[in-house]
């Protein structure tokens, strides 16, 4: 299986990375974390996103705040996908991290999350990497079927709730 990059702009995003880390593991998606800053250290971004593929990942999932160009310049240097998660900051509540993520030049597509869209991000990479992948596929579908056991539970309840006002 194809592995999922989860590439953090700095060590500080990992309270939010987690879910997107943990939700990768539980659906078996061979994962590896890394700090990568597009500004501080564009080599390593460059060579990091250059060798990804001969590396055995499927999608890179690049998680950045403020000026988050470490998506697109991750999209820049490889032909795998890239999912932008944009991290909330404290001058803008991450507005400015989405903008910088989602609004990429023609040629150098980002797909982008919510801030802070973590779960998002892995459910968007395990999609992908199932397209080819059955088994995966599978899971993915059971997921979907769990979740709406839990609303149509919900709604029971909430029913019940209801004809008791």
């Amino acid at each position: 299986m194809l592995k999922v990059a989860v590439i953090m702009g700095s060590d500080s995003d990992l309270g939010v990375v987690s879910d997107a880390i943990k939700t990768l593991k539980e659906f078996g998606v061979p994962t590896q974390a890394r700090v990568i800053s597009a500004h501080r250290t564009p080599a390593e971004a460059a060579q990091f996103a250059t060798s990804a593929r001969e590396n055995g990942f499927g999608v890179v999932i690049a998680a950045a705040g403020k000026a988050a160009h470490l998506a697109g310049v991750l999209a820049a240097y490889t032909t795998l996908p890239v999912i932008g998660l944009p991290i909330k900051s404290s001058t803008l509540d991450g507005l400015d991290s989405l903008l910088s993520t989602v609004q990429m030049p023609s040629g150098v597509p980002v797909a982008t999350v919510a801030i802070d869209g973590a779960k998002n991000a892995a459910l968007l990479a395990v999609q992908i990497l199932a397209v080819s992948d059955e088994a995966l596929a599978q899971k993915l579908d059971a997921y979907k079927a769990e979740m709406r056991a839990g609303v149509a539970e919900k709604d029971k309840k909430l029913q019940k709730e209801v004809n008791d006002i």
